[in-house]
């Protein structure tokens, strides 16, 4: 049977067709699917969402160990996270075989850089595959279970933005049940001490001189023959590119398994071409190491190192080809920066905090990255997840240090203290610093497509489950000065501000807690803040055009320049009514709506 599928959808079908029985993930674009999708298939796979990406990868390494099939999937910024168990991994081998997918996002359409994932694989020693469409993704996912228990080795699965969330049709196939494998105690095997390690090294560097030699045989690499002036090297959707872009007036070494590189394959393709072109997305990893042989190819000096490929940049880097578009007037497009929904309970507080003077506010990865955007202007930094809290604590040493009248401020949502904030407050309470952490609860996890964590009461696959507080959480790490508020009240909003800027020699914590504007109510959302019952309206007579309550960036509010007045946008409104708060005139109310 044949299906139409993304990437993610065929990898989390490679799962179940290659007898995988455990799966864990943090949700982060472009990788958010592939758990979502493993997760249907309850009656023969365990999916669980894991508070991060280390603790995902550490929780399928001893599935691994106990005997079962796993995988593991994250976006590129989280293998950082889980580098260290990986690494130690990449030496000790496998029971069950075991899966890393790393979703990489060349562009950055979410993501804060756009590192290149495959030198993990060569920085870690372990066998890396490349799918180039969904029905790859599918077939490399099982056959990677399969290199994985051959070879005693993780595998480390490559795949991009474009591969994650285009489709293709996919033929399907039928789960084949791996044997659970007995679990035996073996210390010189998965203890790894510096003198077990240091055997387990020899032998991963013997495990790479095997692999290599598969990388040479596997019909994951193989050649397509056409004109023989232009070979073209390449993997991932790179391949599909080119393709593309040449046709038949080039031939193909096509690279589906990347680490070790196949390089006897790769010098006899060489020989056979006129000019050998390497074309890959960011890094040069393949070129560079081809290079490295004594083996002629160009590739970066005509592609660059940033941003996601195209047809069209290939075909005008290598052909100097260019396609006819049509022509358009720059200047008549109206620039739309992104801005928080209408209703975001991130709003109220983010207006309040950036009128705030002598402050730096360190921002996190979320909804609430927005918040840097006009008219908001809320945010002084971003890093990575978790490093508001300590970033704060970092920033208010040194402005204590030299006396300076700032106070440093963290702003970082629910999901993201459960992955790494929490380290970061405890750095801060230990440290005996005077930071202000702002926890903004909407009560899900919000930019990544609303995945449930251990803060919502249910597990990915739906089973009710203990509710984590934040409140209880953070008053059980030591912290003394803790409030919980309702965003949506401004007064509320800037008494906690008031009343934390004051505490000057000991941390405090503020905890906004109001569900995501988008998210699907659960009976204990709905007992605690209410059914979504109302909506905002303008009464023009009254309104006298000032647009304040335009600087809270909400997108539901409309200017009309003609009338110089404002009028709100019944289709995106909930009756958040922080607009309301903002009106010196009395211009806005409430009215009922039936939903």
């Amino acid at each position: 049977m044949k299906k139409l599928l993304t990437g993610n959808e065929a990898i989390a079908r490679g799962a179940y067709e290659g007898g995988i029985v455990y799966a864990s993930a943090y949700p982060g674009t472009p990788s958010t699917e592939i758990l979502e999708n493993i997760a249907l298939y309850k009656e023969d796979i365990i999916a669980e969402w894991a508070p991060n990406e280390k603790v995902a990868l550490e929780a399928v390494i001893g599935a691994s160990i106990a005997g079962g099939r796993a995988i593991a999937s994250m976006k590129h910024v989280g293998v950082n996270v889980a580098a260290d168990p990986l690494f130690t991994f990449a030496y000790t081998g496998v029971t069950g075989g075991t899966v890393l997918v790393t979703a990489d996002e060349p562009g950055m359409h979410s993501s804060q850089n756009e590192q290149d994932n495959r030198y993990y694989a060569r920085f870690s020693k372990i066998p890396m595959l490349e799918p180039s469409n969904s029905q790859e993704a599918k077939d490399m996912v099982v056959e990677a279970i399969r290199i994985s228990e051959t070879y005693d080795s993780l595998v480390l699965l490559r795949v991009t933005t474009r591969i994650c969330h285009s489709k293709s049709l996919v033929n399907l196939g039928d789960r084949v049940e791996g044997e659970k494998k007995p679990y035996t105690k073996q210390l010189d095997k998965f203890d790894a001490v510096p003198s077990t390690a240091r055997k387990l090294h020899a032998k991963v560097e013997k495990r790479l001189t095997a692999l290599e030699a598969f990388s040479n045989e596997t019909p994951l690499n193989f050649i397509e023959w056409h004109d023989k002036k232009i070979g073209v090297i390449a993997s991932g959707i790179s391949y599909e590119y080119a393709k593309e872009v040449f046709g038949d007036r080039a031939s193909y070494l096509k690279l589906g398994f990347t680490h070790p590189l196949p390089f006897k394959k790769i010098e006899d393709f060489a020989r056979e071409v006129e000019t050998l072109y390497v074309i890959e997305e960011l890094e040069p990893y393949i070129e560079e190491q081809i290079k490295s042989r004594g083996i002629h190819c160009i590739g970066k000096e005509r592609l660059s190192n940033q941003g996601e490929l195209s047809p069209e940049i290939i075909r005008s880097a290598f052909l100097e080809e260019k396609l006819e578009v049509i022509d358009y007037d720059a200047s008549d497009m109206v620039p739309r920066p992104p801005t928080l929904c209408a209703g975001c309970p991130h709003r109220g507080f983010y207006y309040e905090l950036g009128k705030r003077k002598n402050i730096m506010i360190n921002g996190d990865i979320g909804c609430y990255g927005l918040s840097g955007f006009e008219p908001l202007n809320a945010k002084d930094t971003t890093i990575c997840m978790g490093a508001s809290v300590s970033m704060a604590h970092g920033a208010q040493t040194i402005f204590n240090r030299y006396n300076e009248d700032m106070r440093a401020v963290a702003t970082i949502g629910d999901s993201t203290f459960f992955h790494t904030g929490m380290n970061s407050l405890l750095d801060v309470i230990y440290n005996r610093s005077n930071t202000i952490t702002c926890i903004l609860d909407n009560r899900i996890t919000g930019m990544t497509g609303h995945q449930d964590h251990p803060g919502t009461g249910y597990t990915l696959q739906g089973m009710p489950t203990t509710i984590v507080e934040i409140e209880d959480v953070v008053k059980a790490m030591g912290v003394k000065h803790v409030r919980v508020i309702n965003p949506h009240h401004l007064d509320e909003v800037n008494e906690a501000l008031d009343w934390a800027l004051a505490i000057d020699n000991e941390p405090s914590v503020i905890i906004t807690r109001y569900p995501c504007a988008l998210k699907k109510y659960s009976p204990q959302d709905l007992e605690e803040f209410g059914a979504i019952d109302s909506q905002c309206v303008v009464d023009e007579s009254t309104c006298i055009g000032c647009k304040k309550c335009l600087k809270t960036g909400c997108p539901a509010l409309i200017w009309h320049p003609e009338k110089r007045r404002v009028s709100i946008d019944t289709n995106q409104c909930v009756g958040c009514q922080v607009c309301l708060q903002t009106c010196p005139v009395n211009a806005i109310s409430v009215k009922g709506v039936a939903r």
